[in-house]
């Protein structure tokens, strides 16, 4: 299949806890498709990665994203660019769950 929307990118958990639930979509040869649920008032712990590049779709709710030094507040329809080997993190300060949809290279890394 290669049709999906937003709220759904099919693919397989990769991880569910009390975080977030996280969903990838490797039907592609060279880009994975992403998916996260991050629950209201959790964050992702944050992380880099040398040598890939990421795009951030964020679908639901409100938060703030880190990219190295810069802070975005974040909501429905907002694109963030992650640069090769750019430190990122995401926090849902919101009063429902923030969801995101993200494309990166590859496999996953983090």
């Amino acid at each position: 299949m290669l049709k999906f929307n937003e709220h759904d990118v099919g693919g397989e958990i990769v991880k569910d806890n009390e975080t977030y639930l996280l969903k990838d979509n490797k039907t592609l040869n060279n880009l994975v498709l992403s998916s996260t649920k991050l629950y209201r008032g959790q964050s992702t712990r944050g992380h880099s990665h040398a040598g890939q590049e990421e795009v951030y779709f964020f679908v639901q709710g409100t938060g703030v994203m880190i990219v190295d030094e810069q802070k975005f507040r974040v909501s429905r329809g907002d694109i963030i660019l992650i640069p090769d080997g750019a430190f990122h993190r995401v926090i849902n300060d919101g009063e429902m769950n923030l969801v995101f949809n993200c494309v990166f290279q590859g496999t996953r890394n983090h």
